[in-house]
């Protein structure tokens, strides 16, 4: 294991002398040893042991740091991971605001962001068009992933296992969860009716999941054709990180009567634009 050097700072009062613990808590050494003790954080910072005890102590109890009774060790708390979690996906949210409106310019449609929230898609932003649904609210509302483009393209870089687990949970989940869903109106001013659930489509089981999940991998994005709701078509690809996971994606979802006949080229300019997006997040240059 590489020797860890004592953390150095110019600043070292107050809030500094925090976030020092807290960078020497994330070392590969504290990581791969499930924590460290008080002794070795003084150590590492170079500071009165009484002082670091008093100081993890303060930041165990806002809930950034946790001990283990056991062995009397410190890791990174479940608070500190929360606050860094949200803060990625606001950023996330927020540089995928320009490939969004790349995929309305070239489509002419709205374009979505979307990410897997259990059994359910999740919309955290929307790039409008001049052909929008007028009044359209689909950021913040969550249907559900099966009957959706945007959901099975979320499932598809998982193996067998974890598709099965998933289809065994949540294959039966609610399709429309948020209370907001009266704000989406159609072209002609009325409601979609969106509760009813059309038709099942091509997934009736795990396996029939599986093989369209076999086929999104093939093409690079997923389609549906009125699986969602009557009349509306939709396609999604995905978006990945750094370490090449699926971390959420593009969906376009419209009329049939707009947009049904050239679904597939709509597919393709999602699966080129996501592909711009997930490198720029640092995923590696693979065919979707």
């Amino acid at each position: 294991m590489a020797e860890t050097k004592p953390v150095q700072r110019r600043n070292a009062a107050g809030l500094s002398r925090d976030l020092e613990v807290l960078e020497v808590l994330g070392t590969p050494e504290a990581l791969s040893s499930h924590g460290l003790g008080v002794n070795r954080v003084a150590e590492l910072t170079a500071r009165d042991k009484g002082q670091i005890s008093r100081t993890l102590s303060t930041l165990a109890d806002a809930g950034f740091v946790q001990r283990d009774r056991a062995t009397g060790k410190y890791r990174l708390g479940f608070q500190l991971y929360s606050l860094a979690s949200r803060t990625a996906e606001a950023r996330f949210v927020e540089e995928a605001g320009r490939y969004l409106r790349k995929v309305v310019n070239l489509t002419h449609e709205t374009t979505h962001l979307c990410v897997l929230r259990g059994g359910n898609v999740l919309t955290l932003k929307s790039e409008m068009s001049n052909h929008a649904f007028r009044g359209v609210g689909w950021e913040g509302v969550s249907v559900a992933a099966l009957s959706t483009s945007s959901g099975r393209a979320l499932l598809s870089d998982w193996n067998d296992a974890e598709i099965e687990e998933w289809y065994e949970e949540h294959a039966k989940d609610n399709r429309i969860i948020s209370p907001t869903i009266g704000s989406i109106v159609s072209n002609d001013g009325a409601l979609p009716n969106l509760e009813q659930s059309p038709r099942l489509g091509k997934i009736k089981n795990v396996d029939d999941l599986k093989k369209e999940l076999a086929q999104i991998r093939k093409v690079g994005y997923a389609k549906v054709d009125e699986e969602f709701e009557w009349g509306l078509v939709g396609a999604s690809a995905p978006i990945r990180d750094q370490t090449d996971r699926i971390i959420g994606v593009m969906n376009v979802s419209a009329p049939k009567t707009r947009i049904g006949s050239h679904l597939d080229q709509v597919g393709e300019i999602i699966a080129k634009v996501g592909l711009e997006f997930s490198l720029y997040l640092g995923a590696s240059k693979v065919s979707y």
